[in-house]
């Protein structure tokens, strides 16, 4: 018989409450040292145990989607004083589901962020970022909306970033009746390439532009051949294979990986974006690319708020449970998020 989830993350929290030393044996032993950066012991130790299972790449989306919801082992529990709520939004082709995370108190001048999850567009769900979403909502006071946007390969390219752009516009419109100023956007890794291309469709149709732009360690740029690319090819949890699984399951046969709507790092123009808060891991294949966007957007005069946590791997804001650096990251970019919209405000 399976472990119950209770279980289960009793035994990775007491495991990885080991000393460093102790993980690091246990690991292999020695320091994981790759381009200036050292790792984590507790993901170190977490490396080792995931190379003793298939590589998603070998995986048929179904079966990666059951193995990714073993990451609640490693995810913390909801933030004290912030309720989630279960409901639906409209997507681009029918109601989304949908869940509410509201801090109490709220602040009333902080806007409604919406939220999309990582997963590469193939796997993830609202249990993937259940955590993050509740830490964001009482640290910056705001309600977030995360959404369980259609997934690849049943709905290929652009189908996620549809959803995610016509529930933002919903959201847009009922912010006010959720105590909300204003509303925000913000995802990780594929999920902020979607909030990143959210803000520059909006630009190209006339639209106003989100209170602030939130991107966890996002993917920009599909075709990127940039150093971290061959320097973390073999990273955990996103490896080189690993993103080629889930480029070939997201995007369509004649899909052009220059398309700014797969690329937004290749938009020519960046000028008038949202603000930005820009977050990086230092062991993950992305993490050009989030620093490489993040120096676009400053070069267009878009205030930018960026940072690189470099022991830290992909992924890292489902592991705040397990690995004090990661909580520990999550909440320092929370507080740069309210930073951000307060220094808004006060313009």
């Amino acid at each position: 018989m399976a472990a119950s989830p209770a279980a289960q993350r009793l035994v990775v929290r007491t495991l990885l409450s080991l000393p460093a030393p102790l993980l690091r044996l246990m690991a292999g032993g020695g320091v994981v040292y790759q381009g200036g950066r050292t790792l984590d012991p507790r993901l170190q130790f977490l490396a080792a145990r995931a190379k003793k299972s298939p590589p998603m790449e070998t995986l048929s989306p179904e079966e990666a989607r059951r193995g990714e919801a073993a990451l609640s082992a490693f995810s913390a529990d909801l933030e004290p004083g912030v309720t989630a709520e279960a409901l639906s939004v409209p997507g681009a082709e029918g109601d989304i589901p949908a869940r509410l995370y509201r801090p109490h108190p709220q602040d009333p001048a902080a806007p409604l962020m919406v939220w999309a999850h990582m997963g590469g567009g193939v796997i993830g769900s609202l249990d993937t970022s259940h955590a993050f979403c509740g830490l964001l909502a009482r640290i910056v006071g705001c309600p977030v909306l995360s959404l369980d946007y259609r997934l690849a390969p049943e709905h290929r390219f652009p189908a996620g970033l549809e959803d995610v752009l016509a529930a933002y516009r919903w959201a847009r419109d009922q912010a006010a009746g959720y105590g909300a100023s204003d509303v925000a956007i913000g995802g990780d890794s594929m999920g902020g390439n979607f909030a990143a291309i959210v803000c520059q469709e909006l630009k190209r149709t006339g639209e106003p532009q989100p209170a602030l732009q939130l991107l966890v360690y996002p993917c920009t740029d599909v075709a990127s051949e940039t150093e971290s690319m061959n320097t973390y090819a073999d990273a955990f949890p996103l490896t080189r294979p690993v993103m080629d699984w889930f480029l070939g399951h997201y995007m369509t046969p004649d899909a052009d990986p220059a398309d700014p709507r797969l690329s937004p790092l290749r938009t020519a123009d960046l000028t008038g974006l949202a603000p930005a808060v820009i977050a990086t891991a230092g062991f993950d294949p992305l993490v050009d690319q989030g620093e490489a966007y993040a120096r676009a957007l400053k070069a267009a005069s878009v205030p930018v708020r960026y940072r690189c946590y470099d022991s830290l791997c992909h992924a890292f804001t489902a592991f705040t449970g397990a690995v004090p650096a990661a909580d520990a990251a999550c909440r320092e970019i929370a507080a740069l998020v309210r930073d951000a919209l307060k220094e808004r405000e006060a313009v």
